[in-house]
């Protein structure tokens, strides 16, 4: 499809750059709120490309870096049970607890599976009767369905040593709390595409109107991005605060209504607190009452684990869009994807690992002859 192509086109490219810099007659600060927009943004240098006068800034978009670390160490104690088949998503494995993380469980004998679909855990548990094995459920809107699905086909088939460990969260709330917390200095939204792909539009209709800010849809692609921020600057500059959908291609005003329906079937809206940032009422999924019974926390006694972050970590100040990654004294350094102190260093959608990956170092300075030597 034509759009597909459009992706790498540099005069395309070339022309939203253009008409972003015509179009902004002032400083204006866009956070993009998905973690996978994050990285196209480092990525590509899009944010080094734009005009001064737009800064954007890294939202909580991250689930993986959001995921609290109680959870995480909640899913240690239950993954290190000799009885226990631990089932996750890659980008878990690696994310620190209060003293060690899911790798380490797997090293020192604990039967850590890393699957690609929450329904492989269940095969694993239909096949497995003798263990007890556990998926652990983190992310945003677009990650829920299928986690529901799988605790759904579980009751169904009676499987009963299958379970979950919940840890979902829910965006709208958290945009709610950064506008509320009277440290935002966010004036325009974009909207993470795929959440809105199941959940469809209308929530962000009270935050727009509420703090009059913009919120456009957008995808994940260089020129999806460029595009979102193109249609919130013009919002900007014409004093409009709507909801835009600038991702049409995948998003639907009322989006997945089979989703939600499994949703609402499995999972019930709670207060949820978020790492780094803390409590956010209302901005989680646990798993309904009807359910409770494939509630890993309950099953496994792990809900009152509660530890400390550590005091020097500043992933908090980067997921509310306080400070770039690279302002952290200790990225880099004591902080390193080999060596994380936070979640955002070893995500796949962290901010800071995409500053690491992609911005970590500058070209370095070459001293001496024309071929290059330093020894003078």
């Amino acid at each position: 499809m034509k759009y597909l192509d459009e992706f790498n086109d540099p005069d395309l490219a070339a022309g939203l750059f253009a008409e972003i810099d015509r179009r902004a007659t002032r400083p204006w600060a866009i956070m993009e709120v998905c973690g996978g927009q994050t990285h196209s943004i480092i990525r590509n240098g899009i944010d080094q490309l734009l005009p001064d006068r737009i800064e954007l800034i890294h939202g909580p978009g991250c689930p993986v870096c959001v995921t609290p670390l109680e959870m995480i160490d909640r899913a240690l104690a239950i993954a290190a049970r000799p009885e226990v088949v631990f089932c996750s998503f890659g980008d878990m494995l690696r994310v620190p607890g209060s003293t060690h993380d899911l790798f380490s469980v797997r090293a020192r004998g604990g039967d850590v599976r890393v699957v690609y679909s929450p329904l492989d855990a269940v095969e694993i548990a239909e096949s497995e009767p003798e263990r007890q094995v556990v998926f652990f459920g983190v992310g945003f809107e677009t990650t829920a369905p299928a986690n529901a699905m799988a605790v759904f086909q579980a009751r169904r088939r009676g499987i009963d040593n299958f379970s979950m460990l919940v840890s979902h969260v829910l965006v709208p709330p958290a945009i709610e709390a950064l506008m509320s917390g009277g440290t935002s200095r966010v004036d325009g939204f974009l909207a993470a595409g795929h959440v809105c792909t199941v959940m469809g539009t209308s929530q962000y209709e009270p935050l727009a109107e509420r703090f009059e800010v913009p919120i456009v849809v957008t995808g994940f692609e260089p020129l999806d991005v460029l595009d979102g921020i193109r249609r919130t600057v013009i919002q900007l500059e014409e004093g409009r605060a709507e909801v835009e959908n600038a991702y049409s291609r995948a998003v639907r005003p009322e989006g997945n209504p089979a989703a939600q329906r499994m949703l609402d079937d499995v999972y019930e809206v709670c207060d949820r607190p978020w790492r780094g940032i803390g409590m956010i009422p209302q901005s989680g999924w646990r798993l309904a009452p009807a359910y409770a019974a494939f509630d890993a926390e309950q099953r496994f006694d792990v809900g009152e684990l509660q530890v400390d972050e550590p005091d020097a970590c500043r992933a908090g100040e980067v997921l509310q869009g306080l400070i770039k990654p690279d302002e952290c004294e200790c990225f880099g350094t004591t902080c390193t994807p080999r060596t994380p102190m936070g979640a955002t260093m070893v995500s796949s959608e962290g901010a800071c690992a995409a500053y690491f990956q992609y911005r970590r170092v500058s070209a370095p300075v070459i001293v001496g002859s024309a071929g290059g030597g330093t020894d003078g």
